[in-house]
C-alpha cells in the first residue's frame, strides 16, 4: 500500500500576530495556534491520492503538547495516524535541528508502518517563513525533493514516477522523479476540504502517537535544540509605523465629490508627477 507522510506545524494565527514593543519578540500568550497554512494544502493533496490509489496517511509534528489539537484536526480531515515528537529538549530548534529530528521521525515511522513513498509539507511556515525544512529533509533521507510544487499531474505506481509542476520564478517546470519523494506544497496545488462528521468524531476518541528524545535511542543530542541550532538572531526589531496624512472634503452627492476632489488634486503638484498635465 502507498506510504504517504504528511510534515505539519502548529503556528500563531498570523492575523493575531502581535510584536512586544519591549522585548521585540513575538507575543504567543492568547494568540491562537493554526496549522500552518502551506501544510494544509501538502494534506489535502495526499488525502486525493489517498481516495484515488488507497494509502496510508501518517501525519507528525515537531512541537509542544497543545500540538496533539493540530494533529486531531488532520484525523478529523481523513488522515490515519499522527506523531507528535515533543520533548523540551527539542526547545529553541532551527531549520537545522528541526530537520534533523523530523528525518529520525520519518524513519522511525518507517520502522513502524511500512516503507514512505511521498513526504508532503509546506513550502514554508508563517511563522519561520524561510522554506528550509522540507528540503533539508529530504537530504537528510537522501531523496529526492520537488519545491514549489502547484500541480500534480500524474502517479504511476507501476514505474513508481510522479511528475509534478513546479512554479518558479521565471515559469514552471514540468518534473518528473521516482519514489520516494519529498514535495513541498504552494497554495495553488488544491483546496483544502473540511472535516466530516465520521472524521470528526474519530478525531474525538483519537489519542496522537507522542514520542520523546527516549524513543530516539541512537539521537545526537548535539544535533537537538538550542544545542544543535547554529542560526543566531542578533537583532530584531518593529518597523515604524508610517504617518498617513488624510483630509476630508465634504460633499452632497457624488458628482460634487467627484469635481471636488478633482479640484483638489490639480491643486497640487501630483498632476504633474503623475503626468496628467
Amino acid at each position: 500500500m502507498l506510504h504517504l507522510v504528511v510534515c505539519i506545524k502548529q503556528v500563531p494565527d498570523s492575523r493575531e500576530i502581535r510584536i512586544d514593543p519591549k522585548t521585540n519578540t513575538l507575543v504567543r500568550l492568547g494568540v491562537p495556534a493554526i496549522i500552518n497554512y502551506y501544510d494544509l494544502h501538502g494534506l489535502e493533496e495526499a488525502l486525493r491520492l489517498k481516495d484515488e490509489f488507497g494509502a496510508r496517511v501518517t501525519v507528525v509534528s515537531m512541537g509542544p503538547p497543545s500540538a496533539e489539537k493540530a494533529l486531531r484536526q488532520c484525523v478529523s480531515m481523513g488522515a490515519d495516524e499522527a506523531v507528535l515528537v515533543s520533548d523540551r529538549a527539542f526547545a529553541g530548534a532551527d531549520t537545522l535541528a528541526t530537520s534533523y529530528v523530523v528525518a529520525l521521525t520519518i524513519q522511525k515511522v518507517e520502522e513502524r508502518w511500512g516503507t514512505v513513498d511521498i513526504v508532503f509539507c509546506g513550502k514554508q511556515t508563517l511563522d519561520g517563513d524561510t522554506g528550509q525544512v522540507g528540503p533539508g529533509v529530504a537530504c537528510r533521507l537522501d531523496i529526492d525533493q520537488l519545491t514549489y510544487v502547484e500541480k500534480l499531474e500524474s502517479l504511476d505506481l507501476e514505474t513508481r514516477e510522479v511528475t509534478v509542476h513546479r512554479h518558479l520564478e521565471d515559469g514552471v517546470e514540468r518534473v518528473k522523479a521516482r519514489l520516494p519523494v519529498l514535495i513541498t506544497a504552494l497554495a495553488e496545488l488544491n483546496r483544502p476540504r473540511r472535516a466530516s462528521l465520521p472524521g470528526i468524531l474519530r478525531a474525538a476518541r483519537y489519542q496522537p502517537i507522542v514520542w520523546t528524545t527516549n524513543d530516539f535511542p541512537t539521537i545526537d543530542r548535539a544535533k537537538i535544540g538550542l544545542r544543535g541550532s547554529p542560526t543566531i538572531v542578533s537583532k530584531t526589531w518593529v518597523p515604524e509605523p508610517k504617518q498617513v496624512q488624510t483630509e476630508w472634503l465634504p460633499s452632497e452627492d457624488s458628482a460634487a465629490a467627484a469635481t471636488a476632489l478633482l479640484d483638489h488634486l490639480y491643486s497640487t503638484d501630483l498632476p504633474q508627477k503623475l503626468g496628467w498635465a
